[in-house]
């Protein structure tokens, strides 16, 4: 638990190997599962649980092949923001056991690539694989034209096989990247843990903010993000634990504008207050994991209303915050 921590703050990049032109790579029985894998999700475990298992009955190698950057920004299908940045989502990987991970880097020529040619060129003649395991409504190739049935054509083909694995349902609803942003944007934290499988978190270093918090006794540490493409929960204030130095604490997180203080500049600003915590932590690494939000961010009518306010959310936070996050289970 304490590597998982340590990891994400500092957002070490293990080793993920870029696939290139010129590369074969030599690997036993080879059982590959594909992707974007934006957030890593529940269901994405499901995939790669099967993936394993897959690999250990026939002695082979469980592989990851994931794409970077994501093919939306590539693609410029709109605004869009990340479950997961790639250092994240690379130690993600790491934590679930993962060892063979590698990244197709995402372009418009590639995008270019039929189903037929990306299974061929990557899949066939560089990673050599044996079996193919893709989800239920996996999609592959120019303006994902691949299908399931086009993949078991090219099995047939290229003689490999292939597993197909069902949805997960939570709640009677099949898990998904896009529902989880969904429930992110609407504050339901808890559901979007569920689906997840893990606490959402986020990453970054302790930077100068305007001190309001310390002036009003709830003293607040400033997260910068280390990206900016990153999603945060909808504003308002939420009870969360934060790795800190390798520990973990708890604490009460606002995302917003601070209304309240009117005399300061309209910007959007992230700040944890830590619970039994006083040391000085700037520019240190910290990871934040949303638990439950407390309440929507709100303009008090004054500085000791808000400080009132603060007090019950304490409170609130404290009753909430009963054990530890949610870390993603080891699949390997």
């Amino acid at each position: 638990m304490g590597k998982f921590i340590l990891y994400l703050c500092k957002l070490n990049i293990f080793n993920v190997r870029e696939i290139n032109a010129n590369e074969k790579f030599k690997l036993i029985n080879p059982v590959v599962t594909t992707g974007t894998f934006d957030g890593l999700h529940a269901g994405h475990q499901k995939v790669i649980a099967k993936t394993i298992e897959i690999a250990n009955k026939i002695k082979g190698t469980p592989v990851i092949i994931t794409f970077w950057p994501h093919p939306r920004f590539v693609l410029g299908k709109g605004e869009f923001n990340l479950l997961n940045t790639f250092e994240e989502k690379n130690q993600l990987f790491k934590e679930m056991g993962i060892e063979h991970v590698y990244y197709q880097k995402f372009t418009l020529d590639f995008a270019q690539l039929s189903s037929e040619e990306y299974v061929k060129q990557i899949l066939v003649d560089k990673i050599g694989l044996k079996t193919l395991v893709v989800g239920y409504d996996h999609q592959f190739g120019k303006k994902r034209s691949g299908k399931f049935e086009t993949l078991g054509d090219l099995a047939d083909k290229y003689g490999f096989a292939l597993e197909k694995v069902d949805a997960l349902n939570i709640n009677e609803l099949s898990v998904s990247s896009t529902k989880i942003r969904a429930l992110l944007e609407s504050g339901k934290i808890p559901e979007a843990n569920q689906m997840l499988g893990y606490s959402y978190f986020i990453s970054g270093k302790v930077v100068e903010g305007f001190k309001n918090g310390r002036k009003i006794g709830f003293p607040t540490a400033n997260i910068g993000l280390t990206d900016n493409l990153k999603m945060l929960p909808e504003d308002g204030v939420y009870a969360v634990y934060a790795g800190v130095e390798n520990k973990i604490y708890k604490g009460m997180l606002s995302i917003g504008y601070r209304p309240t203080f009117t005399q300061q500049p309209h910007v959007k600003s992230i700040e944890v207050n830590l619970f039994d915590f006083s040391s000085d932590i700037y520019n240190s690494s910290i990871c934040v994991y949303f638990i439950q939000k407390l309440r929507d961010e709100f303009k008090y009518a004054s500085i000791e209303e808000l400080k009132n306010q603060m007090s019950i959310d304490k409170e609130n936070a404290q009753s909430i915050l009963i054990g530890k996050p949610i870390f993603p289970k080891k699949l390997m």
